[in-house]
């Protein structure tokens, strides 16, 4: 169709159109994605996790559940509360139920009263707000429920009695706003940076390295464009299959979609792009150089995307609703980078028709017209200047850096190697045994320091408590072998009381339901925390040892079972990510010992990561412990897209092997794609490093693990190791393909790709254009 003017220009009119509706249709969608997330680590975890039954069977105890947003005060000068605080504290509350929210009140979509708790010391009152957790997704206009409550609470706090967390105003109480509902409402704040402020700071550092790489106004604008159009049509597919309840999103997957497309967007772009300028050094017509560039970059784009989707669609092995539609929903993001690269840019980049190379100004590449071999690309052809046949034997950083690497192979490799391994053993020191919730956040935020304040003057694990559900008559054994454990503050059988003040419904019975209890285990630590999940995790072998069929509940079960579920899938996903990649390694390589190689090359990359990570967490930054999902995020996202520039690397390497031998296919192959490799690494790891504007622990962490191992794989694996360690193993990396069986040769012919009879690759000496030659090194 290229071929035909006025087809082209049809075809380009087309893509364009079609590109313009995805765009209109899905930013809508992009900037609705996060009006379908969902934050509840509850909804992730599998049916059969044990505080999932404990819950499923404690919903039989109790008529609603309620999603708790807990309002903590104490008076500013550390006194005691006065009478007349706590009156005016009872008549918020009473006034408070009553204002207006959507059709209704607040009365009417809370379980209970609001009623104040003052603390045993005397310092402090407790408002538990009890919203009814089935309403606490409903949306208020474009808010959640609960996101309104939490809002509206602090806002009332702060009209009616003049007390915030920075403010006491005339009654001379300060207040948090804190407990689940709380966290849920600060998390999704944070989460909110994710449509603008991320997507801002990445396109701006990307266009920045897009500016120097190109030293041109309109070619950065162009792959920007690319990227942003593929991101639209991405949000446009996620936004439906989430709104249609086919996968889970959540606030961490929405972010790596636009980080995750963006990044492979423009590094598809740019790869195509550098094959495109080539061409049109040796070709007339734009869309002659653009045929050429698409045919011969499609396999390495295409491997490329086609190696992280099925990295990424390993995921769905994992035990966690949210990996295993983080799978499909990053895996969606890269087909539509790729789309994007191979259908919006090709066609923007000829839409001014055989004056499309002005889209290159001021450096516009054009034919050479020195008296050369004529080149035989398209039905343009022209003359390939004897100076540029060969790239390796340039001026140029890359070119010389080629030379170095193949003069000292070995060395390099080996050097490479042990540096990586050094970093890689400090990989044990990494931490990462969770985190607690009062962590997850970088800045401060008001349900973090609400839930400290409430820890100094209330039982921390009163107002979520361990749930322990028994057979009726254990109910005894299990209550003493549960105030045995360490950290466990009080252990008692739900008698159906409201909670409130202590003691109530001591003297109840206990509420039996299919001849089975409730106990509630109070902790000393917040249930959000990392020593409650310690706690309970003891309280499960206590309860259990006399008590078989017991199960335990409860919010810091469901974050032990999560981080439980985490690390079976580091185990389990691991292993199968290596081989489903080295098989495709194998496969697009043709080649046993050239994916064994890069995948080896790439697992050490990660281990040097991890353990540089370790030493950054741990002492430089002194970070908390990481989630246990941070290392199977990293590992994913750093082999598959690790992967990607050794691929660049090699399909060039074995282009230019079967014309010149494989050690001068690895000099030549590191000297083409070594700037273009290079700043699409630059890009990546940019990308990934703007996930640090979102002020959150876990995306912080996966921001540094990522932007630092895309660096190592760009300026060390791609660079050092894997061109030295090919140029050492020589031919013998192509086995079991006849490439392995092909003498190296003497010399060859400096026309390079271009020359007539470079494809044959059998004969020891070419004659040279021009009667210049170069030798083998």
């Amino acid at each position: 169709m290229l071929r035909n003017p006025v087809a082209r220009a049809v075809a380009v009119a087309v893509v364009l159109v079609v590109w313009m509706g995805f765009a209109s249709v899905g930013g809508m969608a992009q900037g609705k994605l996060s009006q379908v997330q969902t934050n509840d680590a509850a909804a992730f975890l599998p049916s059969s996790a044990q505080s999932t039954r404990a819950a499923e069977a404690s919903r039989e105890f109790v008529d609603t559940q309620t999603l708790p947003a807990l309002v903590v005060l104490t008076p500013a000068d550390g006194g005691d509360v006065t009478d007349e605080q706590l009156g005016a504290v009872a008549q918020f509350a009473g006034e408070f139920a009553q204002t207006e929210v959507g059709d209704g009140t607040w009365a009417e979509r809370l379980t209970g009263d609001i009623v104040p708790i003052p603390s045993e010391d005397g310092e402090a009152i407790l408002l538990a707000v009890p919203l009814d957790a089935e309403a606490a997704e409903e949306l208020v206009g474009e808010e959640s429920l609960t996101n309104v409550l939490v809002a509206d609470l602090r806002a009332a706090l702060d009209d009616e009695l003049g007390a915030t967390a920075s403010g006491a105003g005339d009654l001379g109480l300060e207040a948090w706003v804190t407990g689940p509902a709380g966290f849920v409402t600060d998390l999704g704040t944070a989460f909110a940076g994710i449509d603008g402020l991320l997507l801002l700071v990445a396109l701006g550092a990307v266009l920045l390295i897009l500016v120097v790489v190109y030293r041109s106004p309109f070619l950065p604008l162009v792959v920007i464009f690319t990227a942003v159009f593929a991101l639209a049509l991405a949000g446009l597919v996620v936004y439906e299959l989430a709104d249609a309840g086919v996968l889970v999103l959540n606030g961490q997957a929405q972010g790596i979609l636009s980080i995750l497309v963006v990044g492979a967007a423009v590094d598809y772009s740019l790869l195509l792009v550098a094959r495109y300028r080539e061409e049109l050094k040796h070709t007339d017509h734009p869309a002659d150089a653009m045929r050429i560039a698409w045919r011969q970059s499609l396999e390495p784009i295409a491997a490329s995307a086609g190696t992280v989707v099925a990295g990424l669609l390993c995921l769905l092995l994992s035990d966690l609703a949210s990996n295993r539609s983080l799978g499909p929903v990053a895996a969606i993001g890269i087909a539509a980078a790729l789309l994007a690269a191979l259908t919006l840019l090709p066609a923007i980049l000829l839409v001014a028709g055989r004056r499309s190379r002005a889209l290159f100004w001021p450096r516009a590449p054009r034919p050479a017209t020195a008296a050369t071999t004529p080149s035989t690309h398209g039905e343009h052809a022209t003359a390939v200047p004897p100076e540029v046949a060969d790239p390796a034997e340039g001026a140029g950083l890359w070119a010389r850096w080629a030379r170095f690497v193949a003069r000292r192979a070995r060395p390099v490799w080996i050097v490479s190697a042990a540096v990586l391994l050094l970093a890689a053993a400090f990989v044990p020191t990494f931490r990462a045994g969770g985190t607690s919730q009062t962590d997850v956040f970088l800045t401060a935020v008001d349900s973090v320091a609400g839930e400290e304040v409430l820890a100094e003057h209330y039982p921390a694990g009163a107002v979520q408590p361990a749930i322990v559900v028994v057979p009726q008559e254990e109910l005894d054994a299990v209550v003493e072998a549960a105030e045995g454990v360490e950290g466990v503050s009080s252990a008692a059988p739900y008698t159906g009381a409201p909670s409130g003040a202590p003691g109530a419904g001591a003297d109840a019975p206990p509420v039996v339901v299919d001849g089975r209890v409730r106990v509630d285990v109070v902790t000393e630590a917040p249930s959000d925390s990392q020593e409650a999940v310690d706690t309970v995790a003891d309280l499960r072998e206590a309860v259990t040892a006399v008590a078989p069929d017991a199960i335990v509940g409860g919010p810091a079960a469901e974050t032990l079972d999560t981080q439980i579920a985490s690390e079976r899938d580091l185990r389990v996903i691991v292993p199968v990510v290596l081989v489903v990649i080295l098989l495709i390694l194998m496969l697009l390589l043709r080649s046993v010992v050239a994916g064994l190689l890069l995948m080896a090359a790439n697992v050490l990359s990660f281990a040097a990561t991890i353990g540089i990570s370790a030493l950054v967490f741990n002492h430089v930054l002194d970070l908390p412990d990481a989630d246990p999902v941070v290392p199977l995020y990293g590992f994913v996202f750093l082999v598959a897209l690790g992967v990607d520039y050794s691929i660049f690397l090699m399909t060039r390497v074995r282009e230019e092997s079967l014309r010149v031998g494989t050690r001068e296919g690895v000099t030549r192959g590191l000297a083409v794609t070594g700037g273009v490799i290079t700043s699409a690494g630059l890009v990546l790891a940019a990308t990934f490093a703007a996930l640090a504007v979102i002020p959150l622990l876990f995306l912080a962490q996966l921001a540094f693990i990522v932007a630092l191992g895309v660096l190592v794989d760009t300026f060390v694996v791609r660079s050092l190791l894997v061109p030295g360690l090919v140029h050492d193993v020589g031919p013998r990396s192509w086995w079991p393909s006849a490439l392995a069986r092909r003498p190296e040769h003497g010399a060859h012919n400096a026309a390079g790709e271009h020359g007539p009879d470079a494809a044959d690759g059998e004969h020891g000496a070419h004659a040279a254009a021009g009667g210049a030659a170069t030798t083998t090194r």
